[in-house]
C-alpha cells in the first residue's frame, strides 16, 4: 500500500515538473490551445474582472446565452441566439484593426461554409465602425452573417463571457441555447472542427 502511494506521489510529482518545464522552455501557447488551458485562462480572467455595469448579464459555462440584439451591416436586427434556435451557434467576436482575428476569417469562413443548413451556425461580431468592417470585408469577404457592436463594458462580447474584451473571443452556444465553449484568441487552421464539437 505505501509503495503504491509512493509511485503515485512520485507520477504526480513528474507530471508536475514536466508541466512546468513545458510552460518555461515553450510557453504558454500549447496550454492555451486545450480546452483545460481555456478554461483556466477563462476562470483567470472572470476573477479578475472588474463587475460588469448594473444590468448586464454575463454569460457562464453550461447556463443560457443572454439574448443579444445587434445591428447587421445592411441595418436589420440580428438576434442571439433566437434567431438561431435548435442550430449550435458559434460566435466570432473580431475587429477589423485587431490582426489575429483577420488571419483567422478565413479559417472561420472555410468552417461555416462546412457545416449546411443544419450544422453550427457562425456569427461574427465586430467590434468597429461600420465604415472600417465594410472596407474590410470587402477585401476579406465571408458567408457568414456579421454584426455590428460598440466595444466597451455593455458589448455583445462581454455578455458572451469576454469580460476582459480580449480579441479574438470566440463563444459556442449548443442548440438548447446554452454557452457551452469559450476561446480567447485565433484558431489555427483545423482546429474549429475539433473544438466546436461538444
Amino acid at each position: 500500500m505505501g509503495s503504491n502511494l509512493r509511485i503515485v506521489a512520485v507520477a504526480f510529482g513528474a507530471a508536475v515538473v514536466g508541466a512546468a518545464a513545458g510552460l518555461w522552455f515553450g510557453g504558454p501557447g500549447p496550454l492555451l490551445k486545450t480546452e483545460l488551458g481555456q478554461r483556466l485562462l477563462q476562470d483567470a480572467a472572470t476573477a479578475t474582472a472588474p463587475a460588469p455595469p448594473a444590468g448586464v448579464r454575463v454569460a457562464a459555462r453550461g447556463k443560457p446565452a443572454p439574448r443579444v440584439a445587434l445591428q447587421q451591416l445592411d441595418g436589420s436586427t440580428l438576434t442571439l441566439p433566437d434567431d438561431f434556435a435548435g442550430r449550435p451557434l458559434l460566435v466570432n467576436v473580431w475587429a477589423s484593426w485587431c490582426g489575429p482575428c483577420i488571419e483567422e476569417m478565413p479559417e472561420l469562413d472555410r468552417f461555416a461554409r462546412s457545416q449546411g443548413a443544419k450544422g453550427v451556425q457562425v456569427v461574427g461580431i465586430a467590434l468597429d465602425e461600420a465604415d472600417a468592417v465594410q472596407a474590410f470585408l470587402k477585401r476579406v469577404p465571408v458567408g457568414y452573417p456579421i454584426a455590428i457592436d460598440a466595444p466597451g463594458p455593455r458589448d455583445a462580447g462581454v455578455q458572451l463571457g469576454n469580460v476582459r474584451g480580449v480579441l479574438p473571443y470566440t463563444a459556442l452556444i449548443d442548440a438548447q441555447g446554452r454557452l457551452v465553449k469559450q476561446k480567447i484568441g485565433p484558431f489555427q487552421p483545423g482546429e474549429i472542427d475539433d473544438w466546436a464539437r461538444h
